[in-house]
């Protein structure tokens, strides 16, 4: 099992589910799953399978009383922060499910992850009609997250088969039916012609869009819906929210089908590895239209090293840190567009083409493409404000396009445009904007730059010490906004801040951690430990 980050004990999660006597779905991949993420797994057998590689030969449920004896027992010495819920195998085991559910809630908070066994992918039943509505009843409206794939979403909604174009309606619908998220997913769907892609609908309090990544092809793929629904459990326990939660998933689950292998003669176990996260370049895209994949992108950065990245308010501070130096300058005006604004863009323009510096305007996109900025800076949601055809304009234009992130959803939705630049933060608390994240800390910096083919700028909180430290992780630049417009002697503090940056760029590589650590607070983040928090913050909302 992977070291904890901290002394406290792994958060625990339950699997219930179905035994699987080959080795490669049911609990046992789960518990593969929960290792990989260094989570304590247990387990409650719901169902006996007898199969192998090519067939289920036999499958019963166990009796309620004993499933009831198993969960009994748990519970009295190993609650769980999460279950993930796979095979239940009758009516009656839905039942003893549910009333537990409810039993531990009134306790402390419980994600409930739910993989709704239907067909097993060497083709045998596992449900019938009379399950199907103890789990639309009973289950869906307990469930944190819902993980069918396009099969097992049709027979829930009692459709015959799933279109690409009918998953958004569908997940729509599976969460009208009362799960908080849903994630459809797409391994099982090979369309007519298609683009070697496997991309997940997701639908979650955070973000819906396509998750998307290559597919693995590979005749070595069963447990994989398994795999995926233990491991989205897992990321919950450990404090991701429900978006996080499923591009962690995602990424543990690809690692898995690249790493299955033959176990007998015909389709062999997943295997999923705690270093499945790590992958440079490996993060998917989430697009809110399509599945896409390796987009065309931005121009790059002239030159990729950004050093300091000035953030400032107005034209005339634009003309003072470029005097001083900078060379890569944002103009951030969270003024309404007019005149004004206009003037102060041109004016800004002018100088850094005078100085031959990179001037990205932040949000007012229309008029840095009219004006002829260098660049556009902007956040999630500017971002989901600019229609399609419109980032397309400022692509062409040649304009560089950064994107502010604070999680992995972000990253990924940043991911699908191919900006110039990715910012991620906070990572270090400030008071220029209430945000609801958790700073990322000096750990998760280190991280995305480790997974990010992208150029990575740090933000928020940066003095000298702190972008020193920026620079040992691998960032590009190091984004400084407070520090520079309430600074005194503007032309010192620029020259401190980029002798410490160039020290940083010479100093030793931070080691990334195995991944990113939570940042915006999920169903199981009121545990009140530090597991589920970064070192040296609280659940509060931070300032940036």
């Amino acid at each position: 099992m992977s070291a904890p980050a901290s002394s406290m004990p792994p958060p625990v999660v339950w699997s219930i589910a179905g035994s699987d006597s080959g080795g490669g779905a049911g609990l046992q991949a789960d518990l593969k799953a929960f290792e990989a993420f260094g989570v304590h797994g247990c387990t409650a057998v719901a169902a006996i399978t007898a199969q192998h590689s090519l067939r289920v030969c036999r499958s019963e449920p166990v009796a309620p009383d004993l499933l009831e004896a198993q969960l009994a027992a748990l519970a009295e010495d190993l609650p769980p922060v999460a279950i993930k819920l796979g095979m239940l195998g009758s009516v009656d085991n839905v039942h003893c499910v549910a009333r537990w559910v409810d039993r531990l809630r009134r306790e402390r908070p419980l994600a409930l992850v739910i993989d709704p066994v239907w067909r097993a992918t060497t083709g045998a039943a596992l449900a019938a009609s009379a399950l199907r509505e103890a789990c639309l009843d009973e289950l869906l409206p307990r469930a944190t997250i819902v993980t069918p794939n396009r099969a097992e979403a049709a027979w829930l909604l009692g459709m015959e088969r799933l279109e690409a174009h009918e998953v958004p309606q569908a997940a729509r619908e599976l969460r009208a039916a009362g799960a908080r998220a849903v994630a459809i997913t797409g391994g099982d769907a090979r369309e007519p012609g298609g683009d070697g892609l496997a991309a997940d609908w997701i639908d979650t309090p955070q973000a819906q869009g396509w998750l998307t990544l290559p597919r693995v092809d590979t005749p070595h793929h069963h447990g994989t819906g398994c795999v995926f629904a233990s491991s989205a459990a897992a990321a919950l326990a450990l404090g991701h929210c429900e978006a996080d939660a499923l591009v962690l998933a995602k990424l543990a689950t690809t690692q898995a089908l690249r790493r299955g292998y033959a176990a007998g003669r015909g389709a062999g176990p997943v295997r999923p590895g705690a270093d499945f996260a790590l992958v440079r370049g490996g993060l998917p895209t989430l697009h809110p239209d399509r599945p896409t994949w390796a987009p065309a992108g931005f121009a790059p950065l002239q030159p990729v090293c950004m050093g300091l990245y000035a953030i400032v308010e107005r034209a005339e501070q634009v003309e003072s840190v470029i005097r001083a130096g900078a060379r890569a300058v944002q103009l951030r005006i969270k003024a309404p567009g007019g005149e004004g604004l206009r003037a102060e863009v041109r004016r800004a323009v002018a100088a850094a083409r005078a100085a031959d510096a990179q001037l990205f305007i932040n949000d007012h996109w229309r008029m840095a493409l009219e004006e002829r900025a260098w660049g556009v800076h902007l956040g999630q949601e500017d971002l989901s404000a600019v229609a399609p055809q419109d980032l397309e304009r400022l692509r062409r234009a040649g304009l560089r396009l950064g994107i502010s992130t604070h999680s992995y959803w972000e990253v990924c939705r940043a991911r699908a445009e191919g900006p110039s630049y990715i910012a991620c933060g906070p990572i270090h608390a400030t008071v220029t904007k209430k945000m609801p994240w958790r700073p990322q800390g000096e750990d998760n910096l280190a991280y995305w730059c480790h997974v990010l083919e992208e150029s990575v700028v740090a933000i928020a909180g940066m003095d000298e010490e702190r972008s020193r430290q920026a620079m040992r992780c691998g960032a590009a630049g190091v984004a400084v906004l407070r520090g520079l417009v309430q600074a005194e002697r503007v032309d010192e503090t620029v020259a401190r801040l980029q002798a410490a940056i160039n020290q940083g760029a010479w100093l030793p590589r931070r080691a990334p951690p195995a991944r990113a650590r939570p940042t915006l607070a999920g169903p199981c983040a009121a545990r009140g430990d530090s597991w589920t928090e970064p070192l040296g913050t609280s659940p509060r909302s931070v300032e940036r």
